[in-house]
């Protein structure tokens, strides 16, 4: 089980991460400090860190240089749109990736995933997930039904794998959204409705059931 320290200071957003994280398999820690990430880092054992930029008490990329120097764990830090120059600045000094915010979930889980995987040893067997007849390799992207191979696109792939690791259990437009499409979504969008439609065709009509005015489940 792979262990993320998050260093953010908006609320909303350690939120979001953690909850999106923790659905998925992944032990997090959060903390809104440089001095607390310091601490944490020094007592606990991580895989990955999450480091916003714009932390209350001091330079993000003081405390990025400061992870660096004591660890070769990934590192992937949030800036803000118009942080161009501290991305920069942050990748020589020492950052694996960065994201800008606002952000989806799946990008940052796409990131995630490739760090983590670059660390990897080659003979670790693929993570697959199934449910059903439906397969997903949570590596490579790949779905199949009934071991026939199914394209799906980026969000489609983490929509069906976020009805696969919750089966029969209601799922939220809300929470669809806020998954799939990150915090900074549109409340008023019918888009979760066309991507379950888009499912439906692709996975079998009858894998997603509709709860009326509730959400989605994926049937047993």
């Amino acid at each position: 089980m792979n262990r993320i320290l998050i260093v953010e200071d908006n609320p909303r957003i350690v939120d979001f991460l953690e909850s999106g994280l923790q659905a998925l398999g992944f032990t997090t820690i959060a903390v809104n400090t440089g001095r607390d990430a310091l601490q944490v880092s020094v007592s606990e054992d991580f895989d990955l860190v999450i480091l916003d930029l714009g932390l209350p008490d001091r330079d993000g990329l003081s405390v990025l240089k400061a992870l660096r120097e004591e660890y070769t764990l990934p590192i992937i830090v949030l800036t803000a749109q118009d942080g161009v120059r501290n991305t920069v600045t942050g990748l020589e000094g020492g950052a694996d990736d960065y994201i800008t915010k606002p952000f989806s979930f799946e990008e940052l889980l796409a990131r995630i995933r490739v760090q983590l995987r670059n660390r990897l040893p080659r003979t670790q067997p693929e993570k697959t997930l199934q449910v059903r007849n439906i397969r997903l390799d949570l590596l490579t992207r790949q779905a199949w039904v009934s071991d026939h191979p199914v394209e799906l696109s980026t969000r489609e792939f983490l929509l069906a794998e976020f009805f696969l690791r919750h089966p029969m259990q209601v799922l939220t437009r809300e929470q669809i959204l806020d998954r799939i499409w990150g915090y900074d979504y549109d409340p008023g969008t019918n888009i979760v409705n066309v991507y379950v439609g888009h499912l439906r065709r692709k996975l079998g009509d009858n894998c997603i059931e509709t709860v009326r005015g509730v959400g989605y489940r994926l049937r047993p």
